[in-house]
C-alpha cells in the first residue's frame, strides 16, 4: 500500500507545536483523512499483530494481562496494579462514544473475565473470543484514531513538550520523509509510552519518547534515522535493566525490528 501524504498531518502537528499548553488546548484539530488512517492502520496492526486476526486476542508469555486489538490496548483485572498504563477500558468508551455497540458482555467498566493466561488461552476458540475478535476486526480505523487521538492530547497536556529543544526534534523528525516521521512518532509513543510516568521506569530510567528525543543528537543529516537509533538504544538499555524474570531480552529483536519500520525503504 502506498503511503499517503499526510499533508494535514504535518499541519496539525505544526499547529500543536507552536500553540501555547492555553490555545493548543481549545484548538479545533482537523481530522485526518481515511486513506491516512488506514495506512498507519495498517502498519500497527502489522507491528502489534503481524496482520493476523487470531493476534487480537492475545496474553504474551510472562505478562500477567490480555493484550487486545490492533494496538494491543491492555486490559487488566479488577483493582490490579501494574506498572504500565491500562488502554482498552479507554478504547471501550472511545467507540461508544463513536456510536459503536459493543459486544453485549463487554463494556467500559466490564471486569476483565479471564483470571490467568491458561484460563485465557483455553477459552480462544469460544463464542465470547470470537465475538471479539470481530469486533476488533471491524473497528481499526477507530482503533488508529484512539491511538492518534491519544498522542497529540499528550503534546498539548504534558507542560515538558513545551521545552524549545525537545519542541525542536519533535518538530524535525515529523516532518522527516514523509509520511515516516509523524508514524515514527506516534506509533513509537503508543508502543512504549510517552516517557514522563515515574511507574514506568527500570531502575530509575525510562523508555519513552522523551527518552528517545534526549537520547538524539541535536543536529543529524538524517534525524529519522537519528531517531530510530536512539530508539534502539533507549530500548536495549530498559532490557539491560529490567529484572531478570520478565527475560525482556526474547523481546528486543523484535522491539528493533518494529523501529526499522520508521525508516522508508531503500529508493
Amino acid at each position: 500500500m502506498k503511503p499517503p501524504t499526510f499533508t494535514c498531518f504535518g499541519w496539525l502537528f505544526m499547529l500543536v507545536l507552536l500553540s501555547s499548553p492555553s490555545s493548543a488546548a481549545s484548538t479545533d484539530l482537523p481530522q485526518l483523512a481515511s486513506s491516512d488512517l488506514d495506512w498507519l492502520a495498517a502498519q500497527i496492526y502489522r507491528n502489534e499483530c503481524n496482520s493476523k486476526p487470531d493476534c487480537l486476542t492475545s496474553w504474551n508469555q510472562g505478562e500477567d494481562f490480555p493484550s487486545l486489538g490492533i494496538g494491543h490496548f491492555i486490559w487488566y483485572r479488577v483493582e490490579q496494579q501494574e506498572r504500565f498504563q491500562e488502554t482498552f477500558p479507554a478504547l471501550l468508551t472511545y467507540l461508544e462514544q463513536k456510536g459503536f455497540t459493543l459486544p453485549a458482555w463487554l463494556s467500559p467498566t466490564s471486569e476483565q473475565p479471564w483470571p490467568n493466561r491458561p484460563s485465557f488461552v483455553a477459552a480462544q476458540n469460544s463464542d465470547q473470543m470470537q465475538e471479539l475478535r470481530t469486533f476488533l476486526l471491524a473497528t481499526q480505523q477507530q482503533q488508529t484514531e484512539f491511538i492518534v487521538e491519544r498522542f497529540y492530547q499528550m503534546l498539548q497536556e504534558a507542560n515538558l513538550w513545551q521545552d524549545h529543544i525537545l519542541q525542536t526534534k519533535l518538530h524535525t523528525v515529523a516532518v522527516a520523509k514523509p509520511p515516516y516521521g509523524l508514524y515514527a512518532l506516534i506509533d513509537y509513543v503508543h508502543f512504549k509510552g510517552e516517557g514522563s510516568n515515574p511507574s514506568e521506569q527500570y531502575q530509575g530510567q525510562g523508555w519513552g519518547l522523551l527518552q528517545v528525543l534526549l537520547a538524539m543528537p541535536s543536529e543529524h543529516p538524517e534525524p529519522l534515522q537519528s531517531f530510530a537509533t536512539a530508539a534502539k538504544q533507549v530500548l536495549s538499555q530498559r532490557v539491560a535493566l529490567a529484572p531478570a524474570e520478565r527475560n525482556e531480552q526474547r523481546w528486543l529483536a523484535g522491539w528493533h525490528n518494529r523501529i526499522d519500520s520508521y525508516l522508508p525503504p531503500a529508493q
